[in-house]
C-alpha cells in the first residue's frame, strides 16, 4: 500500500488539468502576443485562465492577475516590485515563520540598508495584531504575513492585520500559496493589496503561479524585456502550464464547499489517532488551522535516530510520504526554524513531523498511517524518554 501524506509540498496534476495543458500544446500553442489567429487563439486561453484564477479569490477584475512561474516567484515580485520603488531604504515587516520565499528577500534587502522587523508569534503561532500595530512606523512601506503556515498549519488573522496596515496607508501582502484553493479566499473583503498563489498546491501543473496585485498599487518588474503581464514579468507566457492552472482554480472553487469539510473530517480524524502516543506534541493552532494540515514534533527527538528526518524515512520504506519540518543544509541537521520562533526548544524544533491530507486521500489510509506510524515510532525511540515543556 502506498499513501501520499506531502499535499502541502505538492499535489499530483488532475486529470482535467493535464486535458487543458494538451489541448494547447497540441492546437492552441501560439504566442498569446502575435496577432494572428494563432497568437489569438493562446491569448483566449490566457485570457480565460486569468479569469478562472481571479474567480478563485473573488479578485475585483481579472487584470489584477499577475502570472508567474509559482509561488516563490510571486512572492519575490511583491516583495522586492515594492522595494524597487525607493532610491533610499525604507521599513518592511515581517512575521517570523514566514516562508523563505519572503524571509530571504527581506534578508538580502537588510544588506541594502532596510530596516525589517519580524513580528513574534505565540506558541501556536499566531501574530498578535497589536504587536503589528506597535511595529508601524513612519517609513513602513509594506507589511507580509503568511495566510497559512505551511509547516504548523496556523492560518493568521489576515483580515485584522490588512485593515490595521491600510489605516496607516501601508500596503499589505499575504502569501496565500497553503491557504488558496482549500479556504475561501475573497480578495474584496480582506484589504490585501497583493496575494500569492501557486498552482501546484491545487492540483495544477508545477511551474505556474501568480500574484495577486490590487488595481492602483505599483510594483517595479524584477525582470525586463517584452512587456507581457502588463509590463511586470516580461516573457512569453507558459500558456498550456497557466492553461492547466487555470482549470485546477476553476474546479477547486467548485468543489470547495465539500471538499473543504472533507479535508477538515480527515485531518482531526489524523489528530484523534495519534493523541495518545506519549511526547508526540501536536504543533500549530488547532482551531484556526489550515483544513488539511496535521503537524507534531517529538519531545524525545535525540538529533540522530529519532527526528523528523528518520521517521520520514522510516514511513517512505513502509510506503507513505509525509514531510519533516527540519532542514537539512549540507548534510547538517538544523532545528526548525518555525518552531524555534514559536518558543520550542532546539531538541523539540529537530523532532517536526507534517502530514498533509488531499482529494485521494480516504479514511482507511488515515487509519493505516495511524497504525504504520505508532509502530515506527515505538521501535525508534529511546528507551529514557526526556520530557520538556514550553
Amino acid at each position: 500500500m502506498q499513501i501520499y501524506l506531502d499535499y502541502s509540498a505538492t499535489t499530483p496534476t488532475r486529470p482535467e488539468a493535464i486535458a487543458a495543458m494538451q489541448a494547447v500544446l497540441t492546437q492552441q500553442w501560439g504566442n498569446p502576443s502575435s496577432l494572428h489567429m494563432w497568437g489569438q487563439r493562446a491569448a483566449t486561453v490566457l485570457e480565460t485562465a486569468r479569469m478562472q484564477i481571479a474567480e478563485l479569490i473573488h479578485a475585483p477584475t481579472p487584470e489584477s492577475i499577475v502570472f508567474t512561474s509559482g509561488g516563490t516567484e510571486a512572492d519575490n515580485l511583491a516583495i522586492m516590485g515594492v522595494a524597487r520603488r525607493y532610491a533610499n531604504p525604507q521599513h518592511l515587516i515581517i512575521s517570523s515563520v514566514e516562508h523563505s520565499a519572503i524571509a530571504e528577500p527581506a534578508k538580502l534587502l537588510e544588506q541594502w540598508g532596510w530596516q525589517v522587523t519580524r513580528l513574534p508569534v505565540d506558541t501556536k503561532g499566531r501574530v498578535n495584531p497589536l504587536d503589528l500595530q506597535a511595529a508601524l512606523q513612519d517609513n513602513t512601506v509594506l507589511v507580509s504575513v503568511i495566510y497559512g503556515q505551511s509547516e504548523v498549519g496556523t492560518v493568521q488573522p489576515i483580515e485584522e492585520l490588512a485593515n490595521i496596515a491600510r489605516s496607516a496607508g501601508v500596503l499589505f501582502h499575504t502569501d496565500a500559496v497553503q491557504a488558496a484553493g482549500r479556504l475561501p479566499i475573497n480578495i474584496q473583503k480582506l484589504s490585501v493589496d497583493l496575494l500569492s498563489i501557486s498552482s501546484h498546491k491545487i492540483y495544477g501543473p508545477q511551474g505556474a503561479g501568480a500574484l495577486y496585485v490590487r488595481p492602483g498599487v505599483e510594483l517595479l518588474p524584477l525582470m525586463d524585456g517584452g512587456g507581457q503581464e502588463t509590463g511586470l514579468r516580461s516573457g512569453t507566457q507558459a500558456i498550456s502550464v497557466i492553461a492547466g492552472f487555470g482549470m485546477a482554480a476553476e474546479l477547486a472553487l467548485q468543489e470547495m464547499p465539500t471538499e473543504t469539510p472533507r479535508l477538515i473530517e480527515l485531518r482531526d480524524r489524523l489528530f484523534s489517532q495519534l493523541a495518545d502516543i506519549p511526547n508526540l506534541i501536536p504543533t500549530g493552532d488547532l482551531i484556526q488551522r489550515l483544513p488539511h494540515h496535521v503537524s507534531f514534533c517529538l519531545q524525545n527527538a535525540d538529533g540522530e535516530m529519532l527526528n523528523g528526518r528518520s521517521l520520514v524515512r522510516q514511513m517512505n520504506l513502509a510506503g507513505i510520504g509525509i514531510s519533516a519540518g527540519a532542514a537539512c543544509s549540507s548534510g547538517k541537521l538544523s532545528p526548525n526554524r518555525v518552531l524555534l520562533a514559536m518558543g520550542y526548544d532546539d531538541k523539540s524544533a529537530l523532532g517536526a513531523v507534517r502530514m498533509t491530507v488531499g482529494r485521494y486521500t480516504k479514511e482507511a489510509d488515515i487509519d493505516w498511517v495511524g497504525m504504520a506510524f505508532t509502530q515506527i515510532l515505538e521501535r525508534l525511540k529511546p528507551i529514557e524518554l526526556s520530557v520538556v515543556s514550553l
